[in-house]
């Protein structure tokens, strides 16, 4: 039976190699925001050698390109995009520190290797349910790439954001071992 695990952010190497895929996680702290287009912009930076507008070291970054906030609330609908998309840019991200990321669906095995290789877990959170995600959030600020609008980079306060570890260090994957157990149990 897979644990029920309380996690604070910042996510420590030591944190993150103790997840196992198939842990819930209730995740609290701060958290990065960002798609495609500012993935992109991030690698830009570091092939010019600028600095990054947020330090990467033991962040953990939602795939996720909120709806606007409707007047009252801290941030619209937050349901997690498609994880493949970061798939290009993860393994350099993860080399600068990144130590976790938020989203739904299969991962490359180039990016299943990097977090082998420095210690990082991969969390899927539940697509469709981006209006019940949003109430775990406290607050949101825009850091970066404002341009992007709601694909900016965002800093997000969670509390207790309900997620499952679905790639973990050792590159154990629940999209592999989840139907294998299912089959198994017919």
């Amino acid at each position: 039976m897979a644990a029920e695990i309380y996690l604070t952010s910042p996510l420590t190497e030591e944190k993150a190699r103790s997840l196992r895929a198939g842990d819930r996680v209730l995740l609290s702290g701060s958290i990065f925001t960002l798609r495609d287009a500012g993935h992109a912009r991030l690698i830009e930076a570091l092939d010019k050698g600028k600095a990054l507008p947020v330090d990467l070291q033991d962040a953990i970054i939602f795939y996720v390109g909120p709806s606007p906030a409707a007047p009252g609330k801290v941030i619209g609908s937050a349901g997690p995009t498609s994880s493949y998309r970061m798939d290009p840019y993860t393994p350099r991200l993860l080399k600068k520190g990144l130590r976790g990321m938020i989203g739904k669906g299969y991962r490359s095995r180039q990016v299943i290797e990097a977090m082998q290789e420095h210690g990082a877990v991969y969390f899927g959170a539940i697509g469709g349910a981006g209006a019940l995600i949003s109430q775990t959030v406290i607050s949101a600020e825009v850091i970066a790439y404002e341009d992007l609008g709601t694909e900016a980079l965002r800093c997000l306060q969670v509390k207790d954001l309900p997620l499952t570890v679905v790639i973990d260090s050792e590159g154990n994957n629940l999209y592999e071992t989840g139907p294998a157990e299912w089959k198994a149990s017919l």
